[in-house]
């Protein structure tokens, strides 16, 4: 970006995510191991490009995704264990009404 090699445009960084998820999906469909990892490449970098733009700090927010993983989480295997059920006997609807508890309590 100093040299000029940057958008006009700050939203038009979106086009370019859009495009990397195009190819991902290609990729993906082709199950070609190599390129499905250069795509994804491509895409998080599109996507590090996008919050540069927007003053995001992209190792920032990774960091409060994971934590807010981790504390959802820890919250549904807590439940659960109050429940007296294991985590790997539950369904996948059961456990993400679980999560959906978990995103409430953080949200009030």
């Amino acid at each position: 970006s100093n040299v000029g090699f940057d958008w006009d445009e700050r939203s038009q960084v979106w086009d370019k995510v859009c495009e990397e998820i195009g190819e991902v999906a290609k990729e993906i469909d082709a199950m070609s191991q190599d390129r499905m990892e250069a795509e994804f490449g491509d895409l998080f970098f599109s996507l590090v490009n996008a919050a540069r733009l927007y003053g995001v700090n992209p190792e920032n927010a990774l960091e409060r995704t994971n934590q807010k993983f981790i504390s959802r989480f820890n919250y549904v295997e807590a439940a659960a264990k109050k429940a007296g059920r294991n985590l790997k006997e539950m369904t996948l609807a059961e456990m993400d009404e679980l999560w959906n508890e978990a995103k409430s309590i953080e949200q009030n």
